[in-house]
């Protein structure tokens, strides 16, 4: 499949790499989503400014998973001829990379303001 990707195996063992790190990665996005939706009843219940939060979160993190699976079909495109310049996966990994990191960030950032809130005296 990623054979004809380069002429050194480095190359190919690069992008294997990077594919199976992406695929590690979507479980994890997968499983934030899923708390998400899980809570998205609850706050929805909550109050009318909830649902326009958590659908901008559950929006964001539908975005990130699409792209991690744009990677992750990355061998079936290169085996069927729709992507042939190495460039394009090395593109389209980074950006699902990006993409995954800037989602990790964001969860840490809520993480610490709920810590934050946590933390004041009532």
């Amino acid at each position: 499949m990623v054979d004809s990707i380069g002429s050194s195996g480095l190359q190919r063992e690069a992008l294997m790499a990077a594919l199976r790190s992406q695929a590690a990665q979507t479980g994890d996005v997968q499983r934030a989503a899923s708390e998400v939706s899980s809570t998205a009843g609850r706050d929805a219940a909550r109050g009318a400014d909830a649902p326009d939060f958590t659908g901008a979160l559950k929006d964001g993190l539908r975005a990130v998973n699409a792209e991690i699976e744009s990677a992750e079909r990355l061998p079936e495109d290169v085996a069927l001829g729709r992507v042939s310049d190495f460039h394009e996966i090395a593109a389209r990994v980074k950006r699902a990379d990006l993409s995954f990191k800037f989602a990790m960030e964001v969860r840490n950032k809520l993480i610490d303001a709920y810590r934050e809130v946590m933390r004041m005296p009532v």
